[in-house]
């Protein structure tokens, strides 16, 4: 029991389509993240945090088991997760925590351990392996619709319309806000249900709150509607023309030419690319206020962990799932392989860490989230997982053979029209990507075009230059990196280990019960 209660908490918050760049602790010109700020001065921000897919199910297949899209091969939102593969609850539960879910955390469940009528295998928002429900929220979000419609408020429109702003449809982009308020947005009764629930622990816990804001649909309740000028803010990073941007690659003209604005704003009509420079920067200025709705919850958070007194005794990790190209390129949403859609946050906060206020240069990825976790709680991450803890960055340390690049990948077979359009298999359309400090470079399958941007002279990613001879020598170095990083990674699960006269030797990968 003393060894029990020595432990430490652990509040894993997960945000959905947040923007690395959007805090102000980041340096954001015109964000207001206040008690985020606070935390990042209180433990260290990882300025270059990346994503290692999109969207959801994929992004998380990556984040929760620590393994890159090669190996956990969750290539869609839908794609069952195989069940061979540990995750961040598992191995939370081989330490004694009851790790506690919060919200969704969209994995679909391995179909050969089911029978073929369970309904589980009906959606792909399914709980991750490990995990105990407290409160659940899907996208059709009826949990908390029922919750609204006791508060009084009319909620018959359900989702996706509940989030249009008061009035019913419009054709265009309003900062009119909905119908419930502030105290009664999801993320609201979603913390809510975790405030309550912490009062009731008297061990150490482990929670896991996955809220979907800033997802679509974008909209946001008085007083954080008008609290940004659209007019403020950088600018969006793109050529003056959707049909410039489609230039880049025809991934990216496709993409221009399908987006439709239903999807991030119910009652719209329209393709997302054919918005005015204003109606963008009104959608921005909503993103940054459900944004500073976020912020407000954090605070509120904190202090009922304060009030308890849990919060010296409490890591704290807050990152997204992936990030949100807000109208860079003329897009929304996340896919591709553009920085907008994959670079996100990431706070630690860890009691007894020596830096304090940190910031870290160095590009981390969402694989390193679970080794780091298990560090931190007294475990060893095994060692055929694809991050590494940054639990060194918090005692103030710089591991000298840290990675000098991000990586990420993206399957874009989510969306049949490819196989048309492109003449692609399934299996040949995926992209693979490597960001270092000045160059980036994609390899796409089925014999689509590469990409190669110089950062440097075009950090707005503006540019291909993937066929420019001046960069050849350029080219071929990063797609002989790509290619060595690749083959690096492929699955370790049993190649780190060996049968002898002795029986089996070296890292044998079984499922999280067996980690310590």
């Amino acid at each position: 029991m003393e060894e029990r209660s020595a432990r430490p908490n652990v509040l894993f918050i997960t945000c959905d389509q947040w923007r690395g760049d959007s805090l102000g602790a980041a340096g954001h010109p015109s964000i207001r993240t206040p008690n985020i700020d606070a935390l990042a001065k209180e433990g260290v921000l990882f300025r270059r945090h990346y994503a290692g897919a999109a969207p959801c199910s994929p992004a998380r297949a990556c984040l929760y088991p620590g393994l890159y899209q090669m190996t956990n091969r969750v290539c869609r939102n839908g794609t069952p997760l195989d069940s061979r593969h540990g995750n961040v609850a598992l191995a939370a539960r081989a330490l004694g925590y009851d790790p506690t879910l919060f919200g969704y955390s969209d994995v679909a469940p391995d179909p050969r351990r089911h029978a073929p009528g369970d309904p589980m295998l009906k959606s792909y928002e399914g709980v991750l392996p490990g995990f105990t429900v407290r409160q659940l929220l899907p996208e059709h979000q009826k949990p908390w619709l029922s919750w609204l419609s006791l508060r009084g408020v009319d909620a018959r429109a359900g989702f996706p319309m509940i989030h249009a702003p008061v009035g019913g449809q419009v054709d265009d982009v309003t900062l009119a806000p909905p119908v419930y308020s502030t105290e009664e947005t999801p993320a609201a009764f979603l913390a809510g249900e975790f405030i309550r629930w912490v009062g009731e622990q008297d061990e150490p816990w482990f929670a896991h709150l996955s809220f979907i804001s800033p997802h679509p649909p974008f909209i946001v309740p008085e007083p954080w509607n008008t609290l940004h000028d659209p007019a403020d803010g950088p600018a969006f990073a793109r050529h003056p023309s959707p049909d410039a941007d489609a230039a880049i690659h025809p991934l990216v003209a496709r993409e221009i030419e399908t987006q439709l604005r239903s999807k991030f704003l119910p009652g719209t009509k329209g393709r997302v690319a054919d918005w005015s420079e204003e109606s963008f920067r009104r959608i921005r200025a909503i993103y940054y206020g459900m944004i500073a709705e976020m912020d407000a919850l954090m605070g509120r958070i904190r202090v009922a962990l304060e009030r308890t007194g849990a919060w010296e005794n409490t890591i704290f990790v807050l990152t997204s799932d992936h990030a949100e190209m807000m109208g860079d390129h003329h897009l929304l949403g996340k896919g591709g392989f553009f920085d907008g859609s994959y670079h996100v946050p990431l706070i630690i906060r860890a009691p007894g860490a020596s830096a304090r206020g940190r910031i870290v240069e160095a590009f981390t990825e969402a694989v390193d989230v679970l080794p780091t976790i298990m560090e931190l709680t007294g475990a060893t991450p095994p060692a055929h997982l694809d991050g590494r803890s940054l639990a060194p960055f918090l005692r103030g340390e710089t591991p000298a053979d840290w990675r000098d690049a991000a990586h990420w990948e993206f399957d874009f077979r989510a969306n049949s029209e490819p196989t048309q359009s492109f003449g692609l298999k399934p299996q040949q359309c995926n992209l693979a990507v490597l960001r270092t400090e000045t160059l980036k470079y994609v390899h796409v399958g089925g014999g689509l075009p590469p990409v190669l941007f110089d950062l440097k002279e075009d950090p707005a990613e503006t540019r291909n230059v993937a066929g420019d001879p001046a960069y050849r020598t350029e080219r071929m170095e990063m797609a002989e990196r790509l290619l060595a990083w690749r083959a690096e990674h492929l699955d370790q699960a049993l190649a780190l280990s060996e049968l002898t006269e002795d029986g089996a030797v070296g890292h044998i990968a079984d499922d999280m019960r067996s980690w310590r």
